[in-house]
């Protein structure tokens, strides 16, 4: 259970970035579902990438046995947050760029 809060984590966090994202950047006109799909995408990759530099990625061996770490996971959701904004307004971009 222990390595999975992680990773809900940045998926939710990764949601949420992909949603004030894609609200800012109206000129889009994104879904609701691409913005939350590319947040997801987004937030997983940029939780486990911050994560991974600063130590504080997902290990299924040293979590279960170290329990859940609060800096860990807030690393977790500033990594998704970031990640799931980013690759969101690429989707925007790319999505914008093929309409016209």
């Amino acid at each position: 259970m222990e390595t999975l809060i992680p990773i809900i984590v940045q998926a939710v966090s990764g949601m949420l970035g992909g949603g004030i994202v894609g609200s800012l950047v109206k000129s889009v006109g994104m879904k609701l579902l691409p913005k939350l799909v590319s947040g997801v995408v987004g937030g997983l990759a940029g939780g486990s990438a911050l994560g991974s530099l600063l130590g504080g990625g997902v290990d299924p061996g040293t979590a279960a046995s170290s329990g859940l770490d609060i800096g860990s996971l807030v690393t977790q959701a500033v990594g998704g947050l970031g990640g799931g904004g980013i690759l969101t307004g690429i989707v925007g971009a790319v999505m914008g760029a093929l309409k016209k």
